[in-house]
This record gives structure tokens, C-alpha cells and sequence, in this order.
């Protein structure tokens, strides 16, 4: 598959320890079309829709390949990663670990100053 065609469009969320991205992908067979994959923090999913070629037909409808490739947020499980396909939209779960290291604030400290100016 080339990574050269048309954009899946995604939507993210970030909700209650787990970041979940919708694509929307109608009119392609998961379990022999689609391949999702992560490495180093980036989740890519491509996929493939062949187009039937009949005469007197037209069509308006994107063949090709699709991809898309978006950095997982910082804390994803990626063993943990999950995927389902309904209606035309696949939507990928990921778990957010919950350890995840809080932002720290640093305090400032103020010293004496030596005397000079």
C-alpha cells in the first residue's frame, strides 16, 4: 500500500483514562482492507477501497488508498490498544496509564541578596 492518497478524517477525545480516534471509513472490509499499526508513539491506520469497474456506471466515490497517522498522547498503553469497525467508522481505543507523571510545579526561592548593587 502506498502511503500516497486520500486523508482519513478522524475525530480524538480524551475522556476518563482512555483516548479514543474515530475514522471514518465507509465501504471497506476491516478484516481484509484495513491495517492499523503503532510505533514510537505515532498510530497509523491505512486502508484500501478497490473500485469496481461496470459499464454504464458512474461513481463519485474516493478508491485508493487512505492513511493516516496521528502521535498518541503522552501515557497511551500501546499493548492495550483496541479497535472495532461499525457502520463505516472505525474507532481505536486506547488506554491511558494512570500513573501518568502529574505536571509538577517548581517552586521559586528566594535568597538574601549579597549586599552589592
Amino acid at each position: 500500500m502506498s502511503l500516497e492518497g486520500h486523508m482519513i478524517r478522524v475525530e480524538e477525545r480524551l475522556e476518563k483514562g482512555t483516548y479514543t480516534l474515530r475514522a471514518e471509513l465507509p465501504g471497506v472490509d476491516p478484516a481484509k482492507d484495513v491495517d492499523i499499526s503503532v510505533r514510537e508513539g505515532q498510530l497509523t491506520i491505512k486502508a484500501e477501497r478497490s473500485e469496481r469497474k461496470e459499464e454504464g456506471t458512474r461513481s463519485e466515490f474516493h478508491y485508493g488508498s487512505f492513511y493516516r497517522s496521528v502521535p498518541l498522547p503522552s501515557g497511551a498503553k500501546e499493548d492495550a490498544i483496541e479497535a472495532t469497525y461499525t457502520d463505516g467508522i472505525l474507532t481505536v481505543s486506547v488506554p491511558m496509564s494512570e500513573s501518568e507523571t502529574p505536571e509538577k510545579h517548581i517552586a521559586i526561592k528566594k535568597t538574601a541578596g549579597n549586599g552589592h548593587s
